[in-house]
C-alpha cells in the first residue's frame, strides 16, 4: 500500500508540473505552486524510509526462511541417520535402509537447494522492484528540482531586468470545491 501511496504522490507532482502554466516566452519553463510542490516532496521524502524498511523486512524474512529450511534439513538428516542406524543388519534389510537413507539425504539436499533458490529469487525480485520505485521517485524529484531552479532563475532574471510579469490574481476562496 505504501508503494501505491508513493506512486500516487509522484503522479500528483508530475501532474502538477505537467499541467502548470508556461512561463511567458518559454515553452520549457512553468510556474507551479511552490508550497504544494514542497508538501508533496516532503511527503515523498517521509515515505522513502518506509520503502527501505520494507526491503529490510524482506531480507529478514528471507533469512528466517533459510534458517527454518536449514533446521528442517538437519532434522531430516538426523532422522535419516537414526533410521539408518536402527535398521536390522540383515543384508537385504541393510541394503534397503542404505538406499532409503541415501534417498532421504538426496531429497533433503534437493529441497535445501530449491528453498535457497526460491528464497533468493523472491528476495532479489522484491529488492529490484523496491530499488526501481525508489529510483523513479528520486529521478522525479531531481527533474522537479531542475525545472524549479530554471523557472526560479528565469523569474529572478526578469525581476532584475525590470520586466517581471504582473503577479496573477488568485480567485477568492468561497469554500466550494
Amino acid at each position: 500500500m505504501e508503494e501505491k501511496d508513493l506512486q500516487r504522490l509522484l503522479d500528483m507532482l508530475y501532474g502538477m508540473i505537467d499541467e502548470a502554466k508556461s512561463a511567458p516566452f518559454s515553452a520549457e519553463r512553468c510556474t507551479i505552486n511552490r508550497d504544494e510542490a514542497l508538501d508533496i516532496l516532503t511527503e515523498i521524502r517521509s515515505r522513502m524510509p518506509l520503502e527501505i524498511k520494507k526491503a529490510q523486512e524482506l531480507i529478514r524474512a528471507r533469512e528466517e526462511y533459510i534458517a527454518s529450511a536449514k533446521k528442517e534439513v538437519e532434522k531430516m538428516l538426523r532422522q535419516a541417520d537414526l533410521d539408518a542406524k536402527t535398521i536390522v543388519s540383515e543384508s537385504e534389510t541393510l541394503q534397503r535402509a542404505r538406499m532409503k537413507s541415501a534417498e532421504i539425504i538426496h531429497r533433503a539436499e534437493e529441497r535445501t537447494s530449491e528453498l535457497y533458490r526460491v528464497a533468493n529469487a523472491y528476495t532479489e525480485d522484491a529488492l529490484r522492484r523496491t530499488e526501481e520505485a525508489i529510483q523513479m521517485a528520486l529521478d522525479e524529484v531531481r527533474q522537479s528540482r531542475v525545472r524549479f531552479r530554471a523557472a526560479s532563475n528565469e523569474q529572478m532574471q526578469q525581476i532584475r531586468s525590470g520586466s517581471a510579469p504582473e503577479p496573477e490574481e488568485k480567485p477568492e476562496e468561497n469554500g466550494e470545491n
